[in-house]
């Protein structure tokens, strides 16, 4: 849209096409005047669009996807000018080019609707290694950091908001303008599957880590340069029963055996204060957990009024977006595999029960969902009164306006192909990947491995990286060193769509792995790595492996690069390790820290011990 010019020479963007320039419209008011002037003109199914926040997939090349993708319910022009939505959650991006230019397009798509409301893009971490349809995307052409537990294992504030910084500008290149993050739940149940993307499992440390990510994301403050952050899973998603995951049915149950509910929700204290512009909470339900003297109700947070009414607006003050974790409302069925509805505690109510719940105990979007006439059915039988949708819409409409987004939602294709995944960005990440292994055992002094006419075998090492080592050979026997990579063990799943993405289970190496591991150690001195999204039993390595390292998403390059010392591995544990299974099922899922740990938080081989 070309932009006019209004009294005063002020230049606005006539959204509504109406020849003047509206308050709305006007970038020198302030964003709650602009607010309330656009909500009295919306129409009911605009308002209700806002409440929405569903996934979007890309077109080919950077097009507009119409019709039903892998992941999206509905094609593109049909959700925004049809159910009116502007909150989107975006899977796969195509090149920086692409995904600047389908942003683009689907903005110039928004134009067309009645008041312009421009889009709001989010998005789940793409900085990492892992990929997850239900949690994260690998980097691709972003530039690629260790997840965010290897942050954690960095122990430094500064590096977490040197790397929030890069997140945000790269963001901004293709217009993410919303980071579904950062995770500030504590890896306290080792078994649980969504400890990579927390900061450890010290609440201390989290909250200054998530403190200084929450700096890098946001800039110098709201605006056309800044991303907005929905913190998650609140009120802590860390302590569920038996380390299962909240996804699915048989991790529903979310527990605090040893009383430590503060520590979890101490994070988000923070950032709360902070304005954080949103806040998550998880599908977990707590059970037997009681505040306040009385029992807290056995149903999924995002359900539960005591905690979000109570808890997150009245104690913390919290007044911005409540947005729910996605598909709390209808089953997702994906392909032959379905997801059932994490409507947990609550799943005898019908998907318009579960809605009018959700709404009454304080959330303002519905993630993953895009059913609008089941709102706009509420609406009509008076079970939800227009004025309820009103505040909500408020809310979802103050991030836009603090964004910059009526004001100019574009961005430049060929700055987006010079900032996303640049030189500069892609060294300081390769830097903290390295920098975040952990040496645990180094007893004979092999590191730093200098160079050398050396024979390597290697395993889980790229062939490129392993001649950096020495001349790569097929056989143990002929080697003169060993590498071997290794990913932290679980049990394969995958009945359920998603499931099979999630690490879930038991954490102990299969038995015959030590042995064949020994029987390498026979040969050679041999270096074991292990990438632990979550914290594996290491016990049975510790006799065989010459040194001991872990990793937490480092590509094969930076790992070489800790190796040999062209980056010092600083990093520190940011969880306790386990002993043994048995150890890790007498624990209390709540608590912080094993009571007798293989290796305890902050245990660094390089370092002496400190607290986190």
């Amino acid at each position: 849209m070309t932009p006019s010019t209004g009294p005063d020479g002020v230049r606005f963007r006539d959204l509504n096409r109406n020849g003047r320039l509206d308050p709305f419209e006007d970038p020198r008011l302030a964003p709650e005047e602009r607010a309330d002037d656009l909500l009295a003109r919306l129409s009911l199914p605009e308002k209700i669009g806002l409440l929405f926040h569903t996934v979007i997939e890309q077109g080919p090349s950077g097009t507009l996807l119409e019709g039903p993708g892998a992941i999206s319910k509905t094609g593109t022009r049909q959700v925004v000018l049809d159910k009116h939505l502007t909150h989107f959650n975006v899977h796969a991006l195509g090149t920086p080019r692409e995904a600047a230019r389908w942003h683009n397009a689907l903005q110039e798509l928004a134009e067309q609707a009645p008041h312009g409301i421009p889009v709001t893009i989010s998005t789940d971490p793409r900085h990492g290694s892992s990929e997850n349809a239900g949690a994260s995307f690998a980097a691709g052409s972003f530039s690629r950091w260790p997840e965010p537990l290897g942050i954690g294992a960095l122990h430094d504030e500064e590096t977490c908001r040197q790397y929030a910084e890069v997140v945000r500008a790269e963001y901004v290149a293709v217009g993410i303008r919303m980071a579904l993050g950062p995770t500030l739940d504590l890896a306290t149940e080792p078994r649980w599957a969504r400890q990579q993307h927390t900061f450890g499992q010290d609440p201390g440390l989290v909250s200054r880590l998530g403190e200084a990510f929450l700096r890098g994301v946001r800039g110098d403050g709201a605006g056309l340069g800044s991303v907005a952050c929905v913190v998650k899973h609140f009120p802590g998603g860390g302590p569920q029963k038996d380390g299962e995951d909240a996804h699915f049915p048989y991790g529903k149950e979310q527990v605090y055996p040893a009383g430590r509910f503060e520590d979890h929700l101490a994070p988000f204290r923070p950032a709360v204060a902070m304005g954080v512009a949103g806040v998550m909470p998880y599908y977990g339900m707590p059970v037997g957990l009681e505040r306040d003297g009385g029992p807290v109700p056995a149903v999924g947070f995002a359900f539960n009024g005591p905690l979000l009414h109570g808890l997150l607006r009245e104690e913390l003050g919290h007044d911005g977006l409540v947005l729910t974790d996605w598909e709390l409302i209808n089953d997702n069925h994906v392909g032959d595999q379905v997801l059932p509805a994490r409507a947990w505690g609550v799943e005898h109510l019908d998907a318009p029960g579960r809605m009018e719940l959700l709404l009454e105990a304080g959330c303002d979007q519905f993630g993953g969902e895009e059913c609008v006439e089941v709102l706009a059915e509420l609406v009509a039988a008076g079970r939800v009164p227009p004025e309820r949708i009103e505040v909500s819409a408020r809310r979802a409409l103050l991030v836009k306006f603090r964004l910059g987004l009526f004001d100019d939602p574009y961005v430049d294709e060929d700055a987006a192909e010079r900032v996303v995944g640049s030189e500069e960005f892609r060294r300081a990440g390769m830097q903290a990947q390295a920098a975040s292994v952990t040496v645990l055992q180094d007893g004979a002094g092999l590191l730093p491995v200098g160079s050398g006419r050396r024979r390597v075998y290697a395993e889980g090492l790229a062939a490129d990286q392993v001649a950096r080592l020495g001349q790569p050979v097929t056989h143990p026997q002929d080697a003169d060193l060993a590498v071997v990579r290794l990913q932290a063990p679980f049990e394969p799943r995958s009945d359920l769509f998603l499931e099979a993405w999630f690490h879930q289970g038991s954490l102990d190496f299969p038995p015959g792995l030590p042995v064949r591991l020994a029987r390498i150690a026979e040969h050679c001195p041999l270096i074991v790595d292990v990438l632990l999204d979550r914290p594996a039993v290491l016990t049975p390595l510790l006799p065989v492996a010459a040194v001991l390292t872990v990793s937490y998403g480092t590509g094969d390059g930076a790992f070489v690069d800790a190796l040999t010392g062209v980056v010092a591995p600083r990093g520190r544990l940011p969880f306790d390790l386990p002993r043994s299974m048995d150890d890790v099922r007498a624990h209390h899922e709540d608590q912080p820290g094993l009571d007798r740990p293989l290796f305890p938080a902050g245990f660094s081989a390089t370092r002496p011990a400190s607290s986190a």
